[in-house]
């Protein structure tokens, strides 16, 4: 009798890179893996693309998987998610459906990095220098120094501890701010915990690195921006939703903050169309925090340990462990 052959898809792979960080062959004869480029929207659209296959890789939170897309795809078995923490799949619909999810590590620092350099893009004017220099103009801009300068950071948390201690090497005054956060662990990471509000009025600079949840969904809105300076700069690389779009678009549009560093956005890809792309002062990135070599080392080589382990009846790194026990 001939064996079945498991189906593996691995979905939204920009950067054409999937098959280069791991070694799929090694799966064998039995498995068939097969990778998309592009990015489907349209849950019909998925169904139809994903309908066949066992295993489906999701890299990190590009394709939800909620319940209504689950209950149509019969076949599927496991989803090997991108990271241990993915707010894009039901895992309580998956564990009903006896859906098995594994996750990966990733990288520790990659998303600090990037805040960084949005930051330092943002205060010193380098996209807007670098098309400049291209073009044959000098010095257009004045840029503004870290040194002395006070920054928020919501959300005191890995990242966000990150955060506070790259601020001190920069001699930044740091404040900082969340629904949980105590004086002692402020104190620990060089911060002064003060009040959202507080936070919002003093800082130069804003950073956002709070989980979302239904708590921080529109955490930042029209009130907020306009208890900032109007020189602040806001950076988000958590979650788009955190922030009110509309409300942020409107202060950029108005001026009652300076700028702001995005590299998360409501919706992802970011429509060709959006205001955001019609805005000077705003520097985007297209989700960029964990897209790093290093990170992908952890992504796709554990994913496909995570796919060896399911198929030989030992899964492993399980994000929902009760589907284990159906």
């Amino acid at each position: 009798m001939t064996k079945s052959v498991t189906k593996i898809a691995l979905i939204d792979d920009y950067q054409r890179v999937a098959l280069d960080y791991a070694d799929w062959s090694t799966l064998g004869s039995e498995c068939a893996v097969e990778v998309f480029h592009d990015h489907l929207t349209d849950e019909n659209a998925i169904v139809d693309r994903l309908r066949e296959f066992d295993i489906v890789m999701a890299l990190r939170e590009r394709t939800p998987f909620p319940r209504s897309l689950l209950a149509r795809l019969p076949n599927l078995k496991m989803i090997a998610s991108a990271g241990m923490r993915n707010a894009a799949i039901d895992l309580e619909a998956a564990t009903e459906l006896g859906i098995v999810v594994c996750g990966t590590e990733g990288s520790s620092r990659a998303t600090m990095e990037l805040t960084w350099g949005l930051i330092l893009g943002l205060l010193r004017h380098i996209p807007l220098e670098h098309q400049a220099t291209r073009s044959g103009s000098w010095q257009r801009t004045l840029g503004t120094g870290l040194d002395g300068k006070t920054i928020g950071i919501l959300g005191l948390g890995n990242i966000g501890s990150q955060m506070a201690e790259v601020s001190r090497a920069f001699h930044m005054n740091i404040l900082a701010w969340s629904r949980n956060l105590t004086q002692e662990h402020a104190e620990s990471n060089g911060a002064l915990l003060v009040s959202k509000d507080e936070l919002l009025h003093q800082s130069d600079i804003v950073t956002i690195h709070l989980r979302l949840s239904e708590r921080t969904v529109g955490l930042l809105g029209a009130r907020e921006f306009e208890l900032m300076k109007s020189t602040a700069y806001l950076v988000n690389t958590s979650r788009g939703p955190i922030v009110d779009e509309s409300a942020l678009i409107s202060a950029l549009q108005s001026g009652i903050i300076a700028g702001a560093g995005l590299d998360v956005f409501d919706r992802e890809p970011l429509p060709a169309d959006h205001p955001l792309l019609t805005l000077d002062n705003v520097l985007l990135t297209p989700h960029l925090g964990y897209v790093t070599h290093e990170t992908y080392i952890a992504f796709y080589g554990q994913t496909l340990e995570n796919i060896r382990g399911y198929i030989e009846g030992k899964p492993q790194r399980v994000m929902n462990p009760t589907v284990l026990e159906n």
